[in-house]
């Protein structure tokens, strides 16, 4: 079986990759020029793959200014809009039959519970670029299955949420960002892996799902947690007004975030091997 992969160099990418290759998969990782590039030169090298995985997409959480707007919004819907234009190109026989996509829980309203039925979107730049990302992929053939998965905050090892927030609270100058009361909707890389690697063979899936961890948190319980894991304390609050200070408009994608329920996957029956904030971090933290 051969997968093409866009995204492959970052965090998400690498570890899907490794998966994969371990299955006796061949993975094909589509370099960022050929995702800009004429769509005729990326259709040849997508050419009798089986799925692609698109997880192209510049980092979202830094200041929302014009060229950092047009960067995220074109790394995310102008290159996946020709993805779908080269594989329309291509005959139907050397088509893949499945095309997995990377979205995010940015795009719900904040502070209320979501399921893949809500269509309660927020109101703001990310949301707007994660919509139109989704709403791209009705450019695919019908015979093309398509799987969207809305990925929360992913921890892992090498994650760069927990790379970023470790030596603080190892310091223990950790504490609640804001208010602290904003949902923190998680998920384990290592689940993230197994829904992906899921949804190449098994064709129950397509369409829609909230790829978070089943258990709901706010930013004062994963607080709590890390301080508790690490033995240090959490009593330096970050404010608010000092993210929107360093972040801008992006700092509502700390301090406002959606209740999101992962109702789909666990109607499947799916496996979390980390459903909890403690598991996770434990399992992340074991070896530090």
């Amino acid at each position: 079986m051969k997968v093409g992969l866009t995204g492959a160099n970052g965090y998400i990418g690498q570890n899907i990759n490794h998966a994969l290759r371990l299955m006796g998969v061949e993975v094909i990782a589509i370099d960022r020029h050929l995702l800009y590039g004429h769509h005729l030169k990326l259709a040849k090298e997508l050419a009798n793959t089986h799925t692609i995985i698109n997880l192209a997409g510049a980092p979202i959480l830094k200041r929302w200014t014009k060229k950092n707007k047009t960067i995220i919004y074109n790394s995310r819907v102008s290159t996946t809009r020709n993805l779908c234009k080269a594989i329309n190109a291509l005959p139907r026989e050397k088509r893949p039959t499945n095309f997995i996509s990377a979205s995010a829980i940015g795009i719900y309203r904040p502070a209320i519970r979501h399921d893949e039925t809500s269509s309660k979107y927020a109101n703001h730049f990310a949301a707007r670029v994660i919509d139109d990302w989704e709403d791209t992929l009705a450019e695919l053939p019908d015979t093309v299955r398509k799987t969207i998965f809305r990925i929360g905050v992913v921890l892992g090892k090498d994650s760069q949420f927990i790379q970023q927030v470790l030596p603080v609270f190892k310091l223990g100058l950790g504490g609640k960002l804001g208010s602290g009361s904003q949902a923190f909707p998680f998920i384990h890389i290592d689940d993230l892996v197994s829904a992906f690697t899921q949804a190449i063979t098994d064709d129950s899936f397509f369409g829609i799902y909230n790829l978070v961890a089943p258990q709901q948190i706010n930013n004062k319980d994963l607080t709590k947690a890390l301080g508790k894991q690490l033995n240090r304390p959490t009593l330096i609050p970050v404010p608010g007004f000092l993210l929107h200070f360093i972040f801008g408009q992006a700092s509502t994608l700390i301090l406002e975030n959606p209740v999101v329920i992962p109702r789909r996957l666990k109607n499947k029956g799916f496996n979390f091997q980390h459903p909890t904030i403690e598991n996770c971090l434990e399992n992340i933290l074991s070896n530090n």
